[in-house]
Parts: C-alpha cells; structure tokens; sequence
C-alpha cells in the first residue's frame, strides 16, 4: 500500500531546523511558538530542534533573548517546562553560502537519529532568512541535508517575491530542489484562530451565509491600521512599503475567505481550490482603483517622527507608501457590482484589523430608512465577531436603535489556550495539513491582480503620496 506522504502526521523525534536563529523573527514568533506547541503538550518532547545561524552563540543567549516573548503555559510551572524545552535544542554556527556549516548541521541530525534509531527521518527546515538568500540556502540543504530516505518538509516565509515576475523566479529556482508538496508558504495572517472561525461563521450558519451576496450586501470594507510608524524596520519596508507588507497578502487572505464559495468539503485542497477560483474572479487593479496614497510626517504636538526621520531609512527623498486605500471588485454572479474598500496604513490614529459587511438599507416594510445592518469580524485589537441589530428601546416609546450581538473571544474563551497564529501554522507542518499555506497557483493570481498596480505607483507617473500627520485618520481623500 502507498502512504500519502504529503499528509503523513510527524511524531516522535521529528527533527526540526530553524534558519535565522538569531533574528527578529525566530526571536519574536518562531521560538515562542514552539515553545507554545511544547507547553501545551501539542509537540512531543521527542522533537530535536537544531538552530542555524552565522552568529556566534549559546543556547542559553538563545533562550535569553526570546523568552519575554513567550507565552506563559496555561498549566502554570513555566521556568520549568523552559528548562525541559531548551534541552531539545541545538545550536550549530554557520554560514548559508558554503557547505561547510551545512556539513555540519548533516552530523549533528544524523547522530541525533542514529541515536533514537530513526530508519525514516521526518526533518522540518524553516528559512527565517532575507528572501534574496531563500534559494542559496535551499540548494545547499538539498545537497547536504536532504533526507532522501524519509520526508522532508520546508516552511518559507513571506515575501515570496515582489511580483508577478520575481514570484515566478521563486518557483523556478525552488522547482528542482524541491516538489511542491514539500513546500509550505507561510502568511502568517492563514494562521490565525479568527479566519478559521471566519470559514465556520460564513458556512456552518445557513442563515448567514445566504445573506451575503449582492442582494443584501452594500458594500465590503477591509480595514489594517496601526498606531505605531515603521520606526527601526525602515531597512525592511522601504523597499517593500505598505502594499506588498498586508495588502497583497494578509488582507487578500481575508477578502478570499470572506468572498469565496463554499468548498466541496473541509479538506486542504478543496479550501486552496475555492480561494483560487475566487481570485480568478477579482479585476487587476490599476490607476482607476487607487482612492487615496500617503506618507505618515510629525505628529501634530511634534513628538512623533516622520516616517522620513528614521534613521533606517536612508533613502531621505523616499516615496515609499505607508498609507493605501483602494477599491475593487469581483467579478462573479455572487458580488458583481458590490464595492470593496482596501484600506492599510501606518502611524493611523487606531489599532483595528477587521472585516466589515455593510447590510442594504431597508426602503420599504414597517420600518423604512432603518440604520443598516453591520457584521463584523475583527482581528485586532481584539477577537470577536459582532453584528449590528436594529430593536426597540425599553419603555413606552418605539425607538428604534442598534445593539450589537457580540461574541468577545478573550471574554468567552478567557481560560482557554487559543493558539497563536505561528503556533497553528507549525503544528499544520508538522500535520502535513496544507490549507493555512498558500500554493503556488494562489500565489501567480494575487500577484497578478497587485502588480500593474505596483507598477503605476511605483512608476514615472504616479502621484506623490500625501503627507498625512502621524497619529491622524490617514490622508483627506479616504472614503468616509
């Protein structure tokens, strides 16, 4: 009988390797996310987890710099459970250029297996790298550190490319090195509770779900805005800028989700395969699309910096957007002629990520010219779902107002684990469950639809971003 290796569950003394071990990410979410897994009782204390990176460090350095962010376990006894997942780790120094390090990381993995007597490994490689250095890396582990004998799984983190083109690139330079299914793109947005509770809210709810669509639906509003600049990390988003950092990706992955039609079942294909045919169906964006572009300056009292001041934006005549709204549409029998409204910006005067279906207006019936309805999922700053109702006040007068059902996440669920997005998106690798990571026909659409887009803004003739004030609603063309 063949086994479907592509959905084999890794176990015992799966080996996992994480690239990048020193840097902000490994630092800030891969580790606490595997420690998250290990507390919790998810990953099997089996699991050797060897970190790879050029600096010169001690797994304790490692523990030092990553455990303020790790979540306390829900079952107390943390400094312990700390000591016991350190113990699985390993830390190997080396560069990603040569095969010498790599060579090395081979030893120590063989040894480590030889020593539990795997017969058929199950090795996980995660490239917590800079993309320009994605396919160095890969060819030296597939020609060093491959198990040819067992199965191989490797998590590459966004951005995977810049474009329809450099995409592409990607996929060629990764196609003789690795098969497809090997291969498990990470938007770490796919990752979280709240898009899944989004495809069970949308489909477990008839009721709900024979609602959206054209008929009832005025219009879609997809909101990302933070209080905080790019303050520190302008190395990374200045090349990158506000587009290609959430709009292409982590707000597309909502929209899909939001949008889709049913899958033919719960399955990983049967989700990729419906987000697909969705994104087949959205216009390729362009000049007619863009509302409003900007630039986050001083905040009005003078205390906040300019996205310009930062010292890690060396390009002082930078034109890199920070604030992007746009509209668009999908063109399908479901929401033909139902605007959506893309907003991201940074230095904003909120923190709020949501989803908003706006309800028609009631024209005729008892109560004509009613308050529309509003449903609500919202990502930050905190997971809940809410629904805007429209009932009468208590006493001897009929007023109509709106009171909002409300389903508060940390309210409902407050003593329970809910796995955070990196969490979710390790254990699925470690599951061979692919439908939290984007496939590579995913990929090439939403890279279609955002590149002619990128080109304008990006090109001779596009307008000079607006300056809007730091702290404020974003530039004056929004739509309200």
């Amino acid at each position: 009988m063949t086994v479907d290796t592509q959905t084999v569950e890794f176990k015992k003394n799966t080996v996992f390797v994480l690239f990048g071990a020193s840097g902000d990410l490994a630092k800030k979410e891969t580790f606490p996310a595997l420690f998250g897994l290990f507390s919790e009782g998810v990953m099997d204390p089996s699991t050797k987890i060897f970190c790879y990176a050029r600096s010169n460090l001690t797994v304790q350095q490692l523990r030092d710099n990553c455990a303020q962010y790790c979540r306390p376990s829900t079952t107390g006894n943390d400094k312990a459970k700390m000591d016991q997942f350190f113990k699985m780790v390993t830390y190997v120094q080396g560069n990603y250029d040569t095969d010498v390090g790599f060579i090395k990381l081979r030893g120590e993995i063989e040894a480590f297996e030889k020593e539990r007597g795997v017969t058929e490994p199950h090795r996980i490689f995660y490239l917590a790298i800079p993309p320009p250095i994605f396919l160095t890396v890969a060819s030296h582990l597939k020609n060093n550190v491959y198990a040819e004998n067992g199965i191989t799984r490797l998590i590459v983190e966004k951005p995977f490319g810049d474009d329809l083109e450099t995409s592409r690139e990607l996929q060629r330079g990764f196609k003789p090195l690795f098969k497809e299914e090997e291969i498990f793109k990470i938007d770490h947005f796919l990752g979280k509770d709240d898009l899944k509770r989004l495809l069970a809210v949308r489909f477990a709810n008839p009721f709900l779900g024979a609602t959206w669509n054209k008929e009832y639906i005025e219009q879609i509003e997809v909101w990302f805005k933070e209080p905080f600049g790019a303050e520190g990390r302008g190395g990374y988003f200045d090349p990158v800028g506000i587009i290609r950092d959430v709009m292409q990706n982590h707000l597309l992955q909502i929209l899909t989700i939001a949008t889709m039609e049913e899958p033919v079942a719960y399955e990983a294909e049967a989700i990729r395969d419906a987000k697909v045919q969705l994104l087949k169906c959205m216009e390729t964006l362009g000049p007619k699309n863009v509302v409003a572009t900007g630039q986050y300056t001083n905040s009005l009292d003078g205390k906040l910096p300019s996205y310009l001041d930062d010292d890690t934006v060396l390009d002082k005549n930078s034109k890199c957007l920070t604030f992007t709204e746009i509209t668009m549409d999908i063109k399908n029998e479901r929401w033909a002629g139902v605007p959506i409204v893309m907003r991201a910006g940074k230095s904003l005067d909120e923190d709020r990520v949501e989803i908003r279906m706006k309800y028609k207006k009631n024209a005729y019936g008892m109560f004509p010219g009613v308050t529309p309805n509003m449903f609500v999922i919202q990502f930050h700053p905190e997971r809940k779902i809410y629904m805007n109702f429209n009932t009468t006040a208590p006493g001897f007068v009929d007023n109509l107002h709106q009171v909002p059902l409300d389903m508060t996440y940390s309210k409902k669920y407050a003593n329970d684990w809910v796995p955070e997005a990196y969490e979710r998106l390790i254990r699925d690798c470690f599951l061979g469950n692919r439908a939290n990571y984007v496939r590579d026909d995913e990929l090439d659409v939403s890279w279609a639809i955002f590149t002619p887009l990128l080109q304008y803004l990006e090109g001779p003739n596009a307008p000079a971003p607006e300056i809007y004030p730091y702290g404020s609603t974003g530039p004056k063309g929004i739509l309200e």
